[in-house]
């Protein structure tokens, strides 16, 4: 590997159980592009029905990936449930372990940092459980220049 790094320095962080607003999707990995956008209005679109303001970015928690399907959750941080409307449906991300790393640019980008910190992972000695979870700090919607996007990576470790 090069001295070059796609991703900020990863470190070892121990989560709390967040509630969240989710729809449960699974298409196939060239389709990720057309249900994101749609996705996130959806849930944005329940939870402003019910008068729930969003209480963090919103994030994929990706349940299964293979490599020709995506088997994953568009998810909003909520503080109070939402109540299940559409394919919208109220969920909780458990207290976790997880490798935590932060990614600036385009969404071209991920597998490479992705790779980046598997391999980061791997050399301090840590087992993964299956998923990950990108939270999209900052995206499109901040501006069309990607290199102030800023995404969060999380894989959970097994104890």
């Amino acid at each position: 590997m090069s001295d070059f790094r796609v991703i900020d320095a990863p470190q070892i962080v121990q989560t709390e159980a967040q509630l969240a607003a989710m729809i449960h999707i699974t298409v196939k990995r060239e389709e990720i592009r057309l249900v994101m956008g749609p996705g996130i209005q959806e849930v944005m679109g329940a939870l402003a029905a019910q008068g729930i303001a969003p209480t963090g970015p919103w994030f994929t928690h990706h349940l299964k990936m293979s490599p020709d399907i995506f088997d994953f959750e568009i998810c909003v941080p909520v503080a109070t449930p939402v109540a299940a409307v559409g394919r919208v449906k109220p969920g909780e991300l458990r207290a976790a372990k997880v490798a935590r790393t932060l990614y600036r640019g385009s969404y071209e980008g991920l597998g490479d940092a992705w790779k980046e910190l598997s391999a980061w992972i791997t050399a301090q000695g840590h087992t993964t459980a299956p998923g990950l979870l990108e939270r999209y700090i900052k995206g499109p919607e901040s501006g069309s220049d990607p290199s102030g996007w800023c995404t969060e990576l999380n894989k959970v470790l097994v104890a």
